[in-house]
């Protein structure tokens, strides 16, 4: 069987005693182009669900548009070779993308691949919204039923996902990619195609907080993101400087306070 988002394939698995055929289902990984106004931009690699919220989202966490209401369109198109998604954006917009001269292949979730110096790094974030600490109780009870809503995950074994849920760890809007940063884009952009404000509850990603999953954070408007691996050394500096509260190493039985502040559990 094959599909957009995965491909069986036959495998021997073995044990200490034994060796058998089985059929496994394995994630598929597909360039996926970004065009704005008629002229390529970026081609990225990942799964071929919610295209749309994928556009929208990484067009505003790469600052590629000022806001979401500047994309004017999105066009999918399919290809032996891959998926383009052709965007028409507002002029300011599309001449400031002009000027930054970024063109790049990406390889799957690549977060920073293309930039043309060190300063596009830096650009000025918003400050984080100030909001009620989320209680360790809520990030508990995501991470302990974030498994059961990874649908695709479930088959394949290997996606990455990232979820907003909310106060009470309601796990609301859920969005998984082979690439971790594809999957937040995602999210994202679902937000922003449905006028979603996620500063209430956090932000729950599966995979390791980097640099650009918290910027990603960031201009998405989250007080709280949550990872279940480790932050890096940039990643915390950048939560301090606007304010994101950082909680990683979320598993079953523990999880870490980086930056900012959570709501203790009693006699915590």
């Amino acid at each position: 069987m094959t599909s957009p988002v995965m491909t069986q394939w036959d495998v021997l698995r073995f044990s200490d005693t034994t060796a058998e055929p089985a059929t496994l289902n394995i994630a598929e990984e597909t360039p996926i182009g970004f065009v704005y106004n008629s002229v390529p931009y970026a081609v990225m690699m990942g799964t071929l669900q919610d295209l749309e919220d994928y556009a929208y989202g990484f067009s505003v966490t790469e600052r590629l548009v000022s806001q979401a209401s500047s994309i004017r369109s999105v066009r999918i198109e399919t290809a032996e070779d891959g998926v383009t998604l052709s965007l028409d954006i507002a002029g300011e917009d599309f001449r400031r993308l002009l000027q930054s001269r970024r063109a790049m292949t990406g390889r799957t979730g690549c977060g920073v691949c293309g930039s043309e110096d060190l300063k596009s790094l830096h650009a000025a974030l918003p400050p984080a919204p100030t909001m009620p600490p989320v209680p360790l109780a809520a990030i508990r009870q995501a991470v302990n039923h974030l498994a059961e809503h990874q649908t695709l995950n479930a088959q394949v074994h290997m996606v990455h996902g990232a979820a907003w849920c909310g106060p009470d760890g309601t796990i609301r809007i859920i969005r998984e990619d082979v690439g971790r940063h594809n999957a937040l884009d995602k999210l994202i952009g679902a937000g922003l195609r449905q006028n979603i404000s996620f500063a209430e509850g956090f932000c729950l990603i599966t995979s390791r907080c980097s640099y650009e999953m918290a910027q990603k954070a960031i201009l998405a408007g989250f007080s709280t993101l949550v990872a279940v691996s480790a932050p890096t050394a940039r990643a915390l500096q950048l939560a301090e400087q606007a304010g994101l509260t950082i909680v990683a190493l979320a598993r079953n039985t523990s999880r870490c306070l980086f930056t900012g502040s959570v709501k203790k559990e009693p006699n915590s």
